[in-house]
């Protein structure tokens, strides 16, 4: 479905702030996105959302080119603040707000809304303020507006930040029924290894692993040389930090892709 091929993003002058990237995701994948602070993470999301121009490769969805300052009604991007997303008096309002300007109205704008509202469980809610929801209300409020679209591909940043554990589950809870391809960026790796059965970890501006996420995100190594930490949910599995055997499963460390990177 997704198809990414030898994508590079930056400005003259400047070191790439993505180079070579290669993925494919096919439909319905649910995918992680791991990495430290400035790896490229969001820049790659306002790439494949065509917001941000690439200066080398391509972004194609069901072999269709994502072309940057297009419209792209196939492809939601979820924020990482809510409050950058949600602007409309009312919730039901906001999440009318995309399907309307597609040319719904009457009926049709009316289930579309009802339907994004019910999945994300925010139903009895149509008529509050939108600055009188609760933190996970907000969240969610952002994937209903993004679902109502009806997507094939959801990117959503850092989904469960400053959530408490009873938002964050059911937040886990909403995406996990969801149909939509997912790619979920987020440093909450205990998220990501319950939720997505792939992760991809990027690190300046380049792929370094991808595999199934167990494998990858219980590699202490990797994980290490790459600023994050093995998730608590596999302390207990984590190998010792020392350097895979070449061919492991591992990553990049010298630059070519393993078995995982190697996984398109």
């Amino acid at each position: 479905m997704l198809e990414v091929s030898g994508l590079g993003v930056g400005w003259p002058g400047q070191p790439p702030v993505l180079a070579q990237l290669a993925l494919t995701l096919e439909a319905g994948a649910r995918v992680g996105l791991v990495g430290p602070n400035g790896s490229g993470k969001s820049s790659l999301f306002l790439t494949l959302a065509g917001v941000l121009p690439a200066l080398a490769g391509s972004v194609r969805l069901g072999g269709r080119a994502v072309r940057p300052g297009a419209f792209h009604a196939d492809i939601g991007l979820v924020f990482q603040h809510a409050e950058d997303q949600l602007f409309c008096p009312t919730l039901a309002e906001d999440v009318a707000f995309g399907p309307r300007n597609l040319g719904l109205s009457g009926a049709a704008l009316e289930a579309r809304v009802a339907e994004a509202m019910a999945v994300c469980g925010l139903e009895g809610l149509s008529e509050r303020p939108v600055h009188r929801l609760s933190g996970g209300e907000k969240r969610r409020a952002c994937i209903a507006g993004v679902l109502a679209m009806r997507p094939r591909l959801m990117l959503l940043d850092e989904p469960s930040a400053a959530l408490d554990l009873r938002s964050r589950r059911n937040l886990i809870e909403v995406l996990s029924g969801m149909d939509q391809a997912l790619i979920v960026a987020s440093h909450d790796l205990q998220l990501i290894l319950e939720l997505c059965p792939r992760v991809i970890v990027i690190d300046a501006g380049r792929i370094r692993a991808d595999g199934p996420t167990a494998e990858v995100l219980g590699d202490a190594a990797l994980m290490a040389r790459h600023g994050q930490e093995v998730p608590p949910g596999l302390l207990a599995q984590a190998r010792a930090p020392s350097d895979p055997p070449s061919g492991g499963p591992s990553g990049l460390p010298s630059g070519g892709p393993s078995n995982h990177a190697a996984r398109r």
